[in-house]
This record gives C-alpha cells, structure tokens and sequence, in this order.
C-alpha cells in the first residue's frame, strides 16, 4: 500500500480499488463461497458434520452419522443471513506511526477492508465509526460494496493535522454500543495504547451484547529500540519533543516495559470478552487475518476467554 504521508485523492482511488482486489482474491481463495465469515454463530441453517470435541452443543449431534460412523459427530450451523457488523477505527496520530514495511493506520485500513467486504460479500450491513483523536466520523449500517468503499476511502483520507490528539478508545467502545442497537458484530481497530482502565468497561461492555474481536495494532519499534545514543522523540497526540539518551540499559528497560505493557492489552481485551487479534507493521497483517478467519471457521464456538 501507498504511504499515506504521500497521498492524493487518486493515489487513495488506486490504493483502495489494489487493496479491495487483493483482500477479496485472498479470502475468496479460503472461503469457496460458503456463507461463513469471521464469527461463525449458531445460526439456523445446517451445514456439514464433523467430529465432536469437548465444549460442542451436544443438541447438535449429528445421531445419522454418529450411527453409521460409531463416532459422535455434531452438526456445524452456518451463521444467519442479515448479519449487522460495525468497525471502529482509531485514525488518531500515533496511528500514522510506523518504521517498517507500512504505518500502523495501512494496516488499520486493511483490517477495516477485510472485515468490511468479507461481511458485505452476502449483502450484510457495515456501520462504521472512525475516530481521529476528538474528532469523530460514523456511518449508518447500510449493504453493498460500494458502501464498505466510502468508509474505507474515509479510513485512509484522513490528513494527520486532522487525526491530533489520542482517540479515547473507551469513548469510541461506548458510542458503538450507543449505535449497535440489533445483536451482532463489532469489531475494534486501535493500538489500544492509552491506559486499559479507560478502555476495558466499555469494550466488555460491548461484547456483553456483541460477538466484539479487537485488533491490536503494533510496530516493531514499539517492542524494542536500539541502543544508538542520544535520538528525539515525538508524542503525536501532544506534538511534545524530547531528547533520550538510548543505552543499553535504558534499551533493556524499555523492551522489558514495552513486553509487559502489550501483554496487559491482550490480557485486558480477553478478559472483557473480546476475541484477540495482533497484527504488526512488519509482518503479513493480510495472511494473519486470513488464518484468523479460517480459524473461526474451524474452531467450535466456545466462551471467548478462550480465544
């Protein structure tokens, strides 16, 4: 993808039509056309039988081929048709961070387009709300593609004078389940930086009554940092500089922080209901989805701490 740092309307166009073909090929190459997304329900339509495992409903145990196999097999269902789905999408400044292959906010982008066309591809509906530090932008639910296009083409348009400021991930969570009023999916995209405190309630919350994945949104330079000497830091949601001396100790200290800080995240977002996903600058955010997404759709459902 195209750095948005260097973006025009066209250069957007082109980046938005490449992704949209790119994400569609990928999942399409998993998904055979079988009606099953990212959070296989329970749903009302049959599909095919499988072997039981431990934690399956055992009210669809499959008795015909149990009989003829001598093995208990259960019935998998295919999720209900008119499925409603939100993204929320944290566009702030510390979201255009990024000193690998991509910033955080492309992979943030490609997320969105992921969860956005594998849910409109059966004429579902995709609300979205996209938060750029205050300010804030949201789109009613509505079908089709072309509707999934103008929230992405939002997403990625977002200038970073405009995205100023941290986006209140708590806020963003609230103002979902404010919109999200029919039970369904809701999916969080942020680098979930700002204290958990401040986030944790409202996305547990959220997933009270949602099937809620969060996607958590990284760099590599937010792990570790050389020790190089004296370098200068920005805050991008203050503009505040400051100058540190980088030794090893300090490089030591920080890689330690930076470990623990992300493990709280993960643990936080389990612990309040929601599924867990991380994606990285540095790595392929497109094939982790996609195993993502296979893995639902291979995995029982079960309570989501287990995630």
């Amino acid at each position: 993808m195209a750095s948005f740092a260097a973006t025009n309307d066209e250069t957007l166009r082109q980046t938005l039509r490449t992704l949209e073909l790119k994400v569609t090929r990928k999942l399409d190459g998993i998904l055979f056309g079988q009606h099953l997304g990212l959070t296989p329900g329970h749903g009302s339509e049959q599909g095919e039988s499988r072997q039981y495992v431990p934690g399956d409903d055992v009210r669809r145990i499959d008795w015909n081929v149990t009989a003829r196999t001598r093995e208990v097999h259960v019935r998998e269902m295919i999720a209900d048709r008119d499925l409603e789905a939100w993204l929320g999408v944290d566009v702030s400044a510390a979201m255009s961070f990024g000193t690998a292959q991509r910033e955080k906010r492309e992979v943030a982008l490609g997320a969105a387009a992921a969860v956005g066309f594998l849910t409109a591809r059966n004429q579902n509906r995709v609300g979205a709300v996209v938060a750029a530090g205050p300010n804030v932008k949201a789109f009613p639910p509505r079908n089709g593609r072309d509707h999934v296009r103008a929230i992405l083409s939002h997403v990625g348009g977002v200038a970073s004078p405009d995205a100023a400021g941290a986006t209140d991930v708590g806020a963003l969570a609230r103002d979902l389940g404010g919109r999200a009023r029919r039970r369904g999916f809701v999916c969080l995209i942020s680098d979930f930086l700002r204290p958990p405190p401040t986030w944790s309630q409202p996305v547990g919350s959220l997933a009270a009554r949602h099937d809620v994945l969060a996607i958590h949104v990284s760099d590599p330079r937010e792990h570790h940092i050389p020790p190089v000497g004296t370098i200068t830091v920005a805050d991008p949601a203050t503009g505040r500089w400051r100058e540190v001396n980088v030794t090893r100790a300090v490089a030591d200290r920080y890689s330690a922080a930076a470990a623990a800080q992300q493990a709280t995240i993960r643990t936080e977002l389990i612990a309040a209901g929601a599924h867990y996903l991380s994606l990285s600058t540095d790595q392929d955010w497109l094939g982790a989805i996609v195993r993502y997404v296979d893995q639902r759709r291979r995995t029982p459902v079960r309570a989501k701490a287990a995630s």
